[in-house]
């Protein structure tokens, strides 16, 4: 199996400052532990275009888009919240970010591909209709879920977001869309501070407790996000691949390792391949320490391969 690789260069150049954990030093890091890793060669290298603005207007306000076009500065930086900044090539990292999804799901439509991995910044999971936060600006995996249902008629497809930060955003867009079923773990309470009641029959919550190891993980994905998954039959899985629960990461207190994301990618291909022709699209949300990171990223390529 080939895996369609999706990247750009202008990701590497949304840089805000030094201290930054959001930074472009994590697709360096994935990049060289994917070429020592030597799976390379199992990779087709594909360079996204720019998202449009229909296709950004099918999950964010029209509003919202305008001001971050307005927003973009010339020189400089602008907040756009307390964590989340633009400089002059933010606006093109973040529309090459959700034209990475596009692309993986016409590819992957069009025969060429089985599966894409994502490698892109900003993230997109906090990116609400009409906010900015979390270092997302546009949210990458409901745009391309938008176009797998708007541009190829889709009925079920499935999101499962397994960063140590709730998906935020992926719920506030698709809440009540019976079309999409979204699964997402993460620690709690931790940011974005969501709310635990599930208010929309196809938003599933995993709430995992500071401290929790893989067993948990595991245990509580087995428990409440695989039999969904079985019960919805998508037609295509997206996975909001965030690896900041790893447990060298000190942007989280749960303690994931690489055979933890092996497990979970596994599962997903087997529900996939079951109901979906194996087809599964991954987007790089979150995942700062460096080396976990890259070491992560491969393990689940590995997994998809």
């Amino acid at each position: 199996m080939t895996i369609a690789f999706i990247t750009h260069h202008d990701c590497l150049y949304h840089e805000i400052d030094e201290e930054h954990p959001e930074a472009s030093a994590r697709l360096d890091a994935i990049n060289d532990q994917i070429i020592a890793s030597g799976i390379d060669i199992a990779l087709e290298y594909v360079e996204p275009p720019l998202a449009t603005n229909e296709q950004l207007t099918r999950v964010h306000d029209k509003n919202y888009i305008e001001s971050i076009f307005r927003q973009a500065p010339e020189t400089g930086r602008v907040d756009l919240d307390s964590d989340t900044s633009m400089n002059p090539h933010s606006l093109n990292a973040a529309l090459r970010s959700a034209g990475a999804v596009i692309e993986a799901v016409d590819s992957i439509q069009s025969g060429k591909m089985s599966r894409a991995f994502c490698c892109v910044r900003p993230p997109g999971h906090h990116a609400e209709k009409s906010n900015a936060m979390g270092f997302c600006i546009f949210n990458n995996v409901a745009v391309g879920a938008a176009h797998a249902l708007e541009s190829y008629g889709m009925q079920r497809v499935a999101i499962v977001d397994f960063d140590v930060h709730h998906g935020n955003g992926t719920e506030d867009i698709f809440q009540e869309e019976s079309r999409i079923l979204f699964c997402s773990s993460f620690q709690h309470p931790f940011y974005p501070f969501t709310d635990l009641e599930n208010h929309a029959e196809n938003i599933i919550k995993i709430p995992l407790d500071a401290g929790s190891k893989g067993a948990e993980f595991r245990q509580n994905m087995e428990q409440f996000c695989l039999p969904q998954l079985e019960k919805f039959k998508p037609e295509l899985i997206f996975i909001s691949a965030g690896f900041d629960a790893h447990r060298e990461d000190d942007m989280s207190h749960v303690s994931l390792v690489e055979e933890d994301y092996i497990w979970i990618t596994s599962k997903l291909a087997e529900v996939a391949n079951k109901y979906a022709q194996g087809k599964i699209i991954s987007v790089l949300e979150g995942g700062y320490s460096l080396s976990a990171l890259g070491r992560s990223v491969v393990a689940h390529i590995k997994a998809m391969l």
